[in-house]
């Protein structure tokens, strides 16, 4: 399989996590989204998505605080935006518009 084959098997598979985790978010307690937004951050860093690493990272620590669903509410709307991404600008940026919104 191709780098670019590996890459789109990745995102589509990271695609389906985030789309199942947006969907059930009302009904998960805030470990089960931890632990959630923990693999697709590791899944993320297995394949180079620096902008998705850091944004499901961002998300897996804040869903264990208060205001655990708004927090992980703004971070699964920039998921499209981190997913498309490879690079560590563009994961600053992600980050640093996400803590505007959030603060």
């Amino acid at each position: 399989m191709a780098a670019s084959d590996s890459l789109n098997n990745a995102r589509s598979i990271l695609c389906e996590r985030i789309a199942e985790l947006e969907a059930r978010m009302p009904r998960l307690a805030p470990q089960t989204i931890s632990k959630k937004m923990d693999a697709i951050r590791s899944m993320a860093a297995e394949h180079g998505l620096a902008a998705l690493e850091g944004l499901a990272d961002y998300a897996a620590h804040h869903a264990l605080m208060p205001g655990h669903r708004q927090a992980t509410r703004a971070c699964l709307e920039h998921m499209g935006e981190a997913l498309g991404s490879n690079s560590q600008r563009d994961r600053e940026t992600i980050l640093a518009a996400l803590a505007v919104r959030l603060h």
